[in-house]
């Protein structure tokens, strides 16, 4: 009850009325009877005693009523309600310094690896929110926007080197400026950035206080290095030397950092081997989250914008105020009407709904279901299309969602409207969504970035396409050719079915002519052999009997024809497995073919993330070149 107030209290001073409703009232009870106005005052006072006393208004009750309503319309209160409407999570952005002098070894093994860890501790320290990483040496880049994934953050960290970036030097001040673009175009008002580097230039103090003076967000700075320095020891094992020849050793500036993260409520904070300092950084942020949320001005914003914050007692007025009307309107209605209100009292549950729907607006119960992730309820609850369209893109619902971002005519709706049809690989017209957003806001890098990103995945699935139709010519031109040479197989043995007692004769005098070499060669191979046995086989015949002569004639006879019929039958099966084969050869599916090329196809798509980032950015630092945007005090290393 200490915070106890009325939200509006002018209404305070209806009260000043209330003298004049007694005097009202103490006149109504004069002149409460008809009569009195036709009878004269004499005889109305006779007539009016003899009839005993009369009922009239109270001045108790109506006062009571006139100050309860009052004091109902200046709205009571003294709790306020859980959660405000449309409040966005706050953002957060990791900017990487990735000049050269992070291959400093004044930090085991140098300073780039030692920040790249401490990059996966706050990550893992930030539990809520959007975060983006923005990596900068001469010119900044964006090399994830804003996601609650952390998980891909930590995929692309390893990638990031000063190799990786296309213009060398260190140019905080376009880092601090592509953040805060991200978190303006994602509808943060204030942020954080946690920004980790090894030092700035005298230079660019200046303006970086002023950047810091402009813009609301928190600028927490980790230093990555020590006061003493090191040389820079490139990857090829060399020492980076300057113009004259001299290695160069950089050292952490501190005082600077200290008094650019000063300036905008941040914390600094110099590398350690503990988790002290990225603690110190994220206490910082919720430190500040804190003491805004408590502001008196985004108080008053959140009111106007998100509804009450307060949970008003008036209505409970209200209803002792009906409950003492009740007896003016009827007599004995209020003893009628007191049981129906106990017979209709509501459930629990009936009444946990009806009090949301009375105290909560669509757009904050649409929220509370946003949180609690039923995104499908949300999206039928929303009547703020911006959300209504993020529970559907969240539900799955990609075209619905497009639709809802397309009502908006904003930069950010035709740029999630975008997002949606990308993810239904509608390309053609997610391009045209990401030209309407740059169209409304040229500075807008993450529609920039998607649609080169999803002009490329276009090219390619084109170029996809004409090697597949390609292929698939060139296989159709492969079976038009197996057919072609089946057709001839198949007249071939057309014109063979109609002569087969010629080729059965030229098949039989050359199976003879093969036999006939064949025992010609049996017989030079076997010359010396029967040489040999010519005298014994001469004995032999000669002292055998004629029957036994011709029993050898005749079985040396069939020997013979068994040999030609094995020989037949070895050419046959020889020809069926030949026939059989180009079948298989025709008949074999084209699918594993067609894998092949895909799988080549595959290989050749780069999925290097180096690689990716590395001529993202060297695109974008290309059009810049060209627009000619510069800013900043830039260094060598």
């Amino acid at each position: 009850m200490s915070e106890f107030h009325f939200i509006r209290p002018m209404w305070l001073i209806a009260l000043l009325a209330l003298p004049l409703i007694i005097w009202l009232v103490k006149r109504l009870q004069v002149n409460h009877s008809g009569w009195s106005n036709i009878l004269p005052p004499h005889l109305a006072a006779r007539m009016m005693e003899q009839g005993g006393p009369t009922k009239g208004l109270s001045v108790v009750p109506v006062s009571l009523i006139f100050i309860l309503a009052t004091i109902a319309l200046a709205g009571p209160t003294w709790q306020k309600l859980p959660q405000p409407v449309y409040q966005v999570e706050r953002g957060s952005v990791i900017v990487m310094d990735m000049s050269y002098s992070m291959y400093a070894t004044d930090l085991a093994p140098n300073r780039l690896t030692r920040a790249r860890f401490k990059a996966v501790d706050l990550l893992d320290n930030l539990n809520e929110g959007d975060i983006g990483l923005v990596a900068y040496a001469g010119d900044a880049f964006v090399i994830s926007p804003l996601t609650q994934d952390i998980n891909n953050i930590k995929l692309l960290l390893p990638s990031l080197s000063p190799e990786l970036m296309p213009a060398l030097g260190s140019n905080p001040l376009a880092a601090l400026d592509l953040a805060q673009q991200m978190l303006a175009n994602a509808g943060h008002v204030e942020g954080d950035i946690y920004w980790f580097t090894d030092g700035i230039d005298q230079e660019d103090i200046k303006d970086l206080n002023d950047w810091s003076a402009q813009y609301p967000h928190t600028v927490n700075i980790l230093g990555i290095g020590t006061r003493a320095g090191a040389p820079i020891k490139l990857p090829n094992g060399e020492l980076m030397k300057d113009d004259r020849g001299a290695i160069v050793v950089p050292k952490l500036s501190d005082q600077f950092l200290y008094g650019v993260a000063s300036k905008s409520s941040g914390e600094y904070q110099t590398i350690r081997s503990d988790s002290y300092d990225i603690d110190a950084l994220i206490s910082n942020a919720k430190r500040v989250q804190d003491k805004d949320s408590t502001d008196s001005d985004e108080l008053v914003e959140s009111e106007q914008n998100l509804g009450d914050q307060w949970q008003e007692a008036g209505p409970y007025l209200l209803v002792v105020v009906l409950l003492l009307l009740l007896p003016y309107f009827r007599r004995g209605l209020l003893l009628g009407v007191l049981p129906a209100l106990l017979l209709l009292t509501p459930s629990e549950q009936a009444m946990a709904i009806d009090w949301q729907s009375l105290w909560q607006t669509k757009d904050q119960q649409g929220q509370k279901a946003f949180n609690q992730q039923e995104f499908e309820q949300a999206a039928n609850t929303f009547n703020d299309p911006m959300w209504k369209g993020s529970s559907l893109y969240k539900a799955g619902n990609y075209q619905a969602a497009a639709e809802a971002f397309g009502k908006l005519e904003s930069a950010q709706g035709y740029y999630n409207q975008g997002n949606a049809l990308a993810k239904m690989q509608q390309f053609d017209e997610a391009i045209k969504a990401y030209e309407q957003a740059l169209a409304l806001s040229p500075e807008h890098s993450d529609a920039q970035a998607n649609k080169t990103l999803i002009e490329q995945l276009k090219n390619q699935q084109e170029n996809q396409q004409q090697n597949q139709q390609s292929s698939d010519q060139n296989q159709d031109n492969q079976q038009d050719g197996q057919q072609e040479n089946q057709q001839q197989q198949n007249d071939q043995r057309g014109q063979g079915s109609q002569g087969d007692e010629s080729q059965s004769q030229q098949d039989q005098q050359s199976d003879a002519s093969q036999n006939d070499e064949q025992q010609s060669n049996d017989q030079q191979n076997s010359s010396q052999q029967n040489s040999q046995n010519d005298q014994q086989n001469s004995s032999d015949s000669s002292s055998q009997p004629p029957e036994q002569q011709g029993q050898d004639a005749a079985q040396n006879k069939e020997s013979q024809d068994n040999a030609v019929s094995d020989q037949q039958q070895e050419e046959s099966a020889e020809n069926a497995q030949q026939q059989a084969q180009a079948a298989t050869a025709g008949d074999q599916p084209v699918d594993q073919e067609q894998a092949q090329k895909h799988q080549q196809l595959l290989k050749k798509v780069t999925d290097d993330p180096y690689l990716l980032l590395r001529n993202k950015m060297q695109l974008e630092y290309q059009k810049r070149r060209q627009e000619g945007s510069n800013n900043g005090v830039k260094k060598k290393w």
